[in-house]
């Protein structure tokens, strides 16, 4: 009997379904390792297909096994399309050697012409490390990075540090000049904001190519390749490395759950079919992004996805990823229009079980390759064990994203009056996860910043923001605003979860939106950009939440508030607005009352020592009143009835 049944009796029913989660998983391992030894083994795709650099010559290799011909053009043959043709070596491999240490160079612009059914075709390599756009024709092409020339990594004592604080940071649109930020300019601008803000991990987006920069990273083109948008891989490979001399582990927002359409600078149609990769038929095309499905189910298509995976942390030395998509991933309807309020909707017909054993072998293979990686999963539906290992029946993730928080506190914002909030519910809420499994507490994602929706500080402070964000102005608005985002932030954080996650610019309320560059908007980069002089100035109040939210990073570090698994409920009254609960030694106490403060108040503890005040988001360094004058309290024996 496996130990998700321990933690989650109610699944008893659905043992044969577990069971057979296992045995697909025991059984793909077999099929991939048919002479035993490990999945780090298997995934080296990386290291045989491509152009590799060898002590005399170059080699390229690539899988096409639906084409005719293959041919390898650019910049080194004056772009002739038939003078270097490929050699069938079989099983689908091609292969071709170009002799000479300067047959090829970094930098050398190329594509593959692939022949199938008799028509002719151009497109980037499967396992192109570096694509780049032409300006004058806005097509794409692969470039070569000589494999041979090594990085210096000076990170070798890098340790990751607990608790998992994370700032999730997209480098295009981190700095202030309406303009792409690069790589470099990120690691020499950016990470020290994230540094001093008290973050140890940060959870990069738009990393793998893709296309279309407005796709947030979505949808990827080049799995292998490191986004040109931002810069070259040396330098992605110098933001690493800075960021591990600072203390800060990197995580890849990793797309695995669909690729982008495109076929001459995708992987989509490279032979000439659909079904290299993909799913044939409507089964490979997701109804909502426009995009194409992976067939989890086939041998060469797992040895693609999980070769990618040990080339991102062998490569560029990142410490895990964040899987996106992951709900698509499970469910044949990717989760689309329903919900998971019975656990028969996680074992029916609907789940795609291979998508489960891709995910159960991502995550053995990361383990393998670097047992201190952390993985989490970005799955709506609450699917059981996605956070327990494998050997007890789970898929093996670290965390899941408290995916149900910030979608609690959007809804509570748009459809109610704060002074019409439950406590209770907000509390349940919070506190909604599966035994055993850990959850990435946030209070806002990065979708709710971008256009069409809003932060939370936009919804509670709306227009204000634009006339009344001066220290030295007073605006009933903007004090309440100012006050519950600190509130929100705090709860979450010491309740939400075991780790917590802030995108970049909410610690402080950036104000607006996020809109990348459109016809829209007139390829604008206006609103695609974070306005760190907000909070820099002094002069505004962005700088108080700024501090604030250091200061409640700080305490859940200072006093490892996640080593307690679950908070500790103590109080909660509905008329009051009150809620206090117990974590990591500490007391919590949220007064959501909109009008009343309250003194005297008898709160039932556990410690019977004193209690000091050790943080309030009512301090005037955080743009608070001071209304708390007693930094300490005594804690007494008291007949329970006399308090309720």
């Amino acid at each position: 009997m496996y130990r998700i049944f321990e933690y989650n009796p109610q699944l008893a029913p659905f043992q044969g379904d577990i069971e057979l989660r296992m045995d697909n998983y025991t059984r793909t391992r077999e099929r991939l390792l048919p002479q035993g030894g490990t999945l780090s083994d298997f995934a080296n795709a990386h290291l045989y297909y491509g152009i590799h650099h060898l002590e005399d010559s170059w080699v390229y290799r690539e899988w096409a096994p639906a084409a005719q011909e293959l041919y390898f053009t650019g910049d080194f043959n004056n772009w002739d399309k038939r003078s270097h043709p490929m050699t069938s070596l079989g099983n689908g491999d091609w292969e071709i050697v170009l002799p000479g240490k300067k047959a090829l160079w970094t930098g050398c612009r190329c594509r593959t012409v692939v022949k199938h059914d008799g028509i002719f075709t151009e497109h980037l390599r499967l396992y192109t490390r570096r694509a780049v756009q032409e300006k004058e024709t806005v097509s794409w092409n692969a470039e070569v990075v000589d494999d041979a020339k090594k990085f210096r990594w000076a990170d070798k004592r890098f340790r990751p540090q607990e608790p998992l604080l994370i700032y999730e940071a997209h480098v295009g649109m981190a700095q202030e000049e309406p303009r792409v930020g690069t790589y470099r300019e990120f690691a020499d601008q950016t990470l020290p904001r994230i540094q001093k803000a008290g973050y140890n991990t940060i959870q990069l987006m738009a990393i793998m190519e893709h296309p279309y920069y407005g796709s947030f990273g979505y949808q990827v083109s080049n799995f292998f390749a490191v986004s040109s948008w931002f810069g070259t891989p040396d330098d992605l490979k110098y933001l690493v490395n800075q960021a591990h001399k600072m203390g800060i582990r990197v995580l890849l927002d990793l797309v695995h759950s669909h690729a982008v359409r495109n076929t001459s600078e995708g992987i989509n149609e490279f032979d000439g079919t659909t079904w290299q990769f993909f799913h044939d038929g409507p089964e490979g095309d997701h109804p909502a992004w426009g995009t194409k499905l992976f067939n989890y189910g086939k041998t060469e298509v797992l040895h693609f996805l999980l070769s990618n995976l040990k080339y991102w942390l062998t490569e560029y030395h990142l410490d895990g990823f964040r899987f996106d998509g992951v709900t698509s991933m499970l469910y044949h309807d990717h989760g689309l229009g329903g919900n998971f309020d019975d656990d028969h909707k996680y074992f029916s017909l609907n789940t795609d079980t291979e998508a489960v054993t891709y995910l159960q072998l991502a995550n053995a293979l990361i383990r393998e390759v670097k047992p201190d990686a952390v993985t989490i999963a970005e799955d709506m539906s609450g699917m059981p064990g996605m956070c327990l290992p494998i050997a007890d029946g789970g898929l093996g993730f670290d965390y899941r994203l408290g995916m149900g928080i910030p979608d609690m506190w959007i809804r509570l914002i748009k459809e109610k009056s704060d002074e019409d909030w439950n406590v209770q519910k907000i509390w349940s809420d919070l506190c909604l996860r599966r035994p055993g499994e850990r959850t990435v507490a946030y209070a806002e994602s990065h979708d709710q910043a971008l256009v069409g929706d809003k932060t939370l500080i936009f919804r509670l402070a709306d227009a204000a923001m634009y006339t009344d964000m001066d220290k030295i102005t007073h605006n009933l608005t903007i004090d309440r605003a100012i006050a519950l985002h600190k509130l929100i932030r705090l709860l979450t954080l010491s309740a939400g979860g075991d780790a917590y996650l802030n995108f970049m610019g909410n610690e402080f309320g950036h104000p607006e939106w996020i809109d990348f560059p459109r016809e829209g908007n007139g390829w604008s980069f206006h609103y695609c950009r974070r306005q760190w002089s907000l909070v820099d100035n002094g002069f505004l109040k962005y700088q108080w939440l700024g501090d604030f939210d250091r200061a409640m990073i700080d305490l859940a570090q200072t006093w490892k508030l996640f080593d307690q698994i679950m908070p500790d409920l103590k109080w909660v009254h509905e008329k009051d607005h009150l809620l206090a609960f117990e974590r990591g030694g500490l007391l919590f106490v949220f007064n959501f009352h909109p009008t009343q403060s309250f003194s005297d108040y008898l709160i039932p503890v556990s410690q019977g020592e004193d209690y000091r005040l050790l943080l309030s988001s009512d301090e005037k360094r955080f743009g608070g009143e001071e209304r708390i004058a007693d930094k300490h309290y005594p804690a007494f024996t008291r007949a329970w009835r006399e308090i309720t």
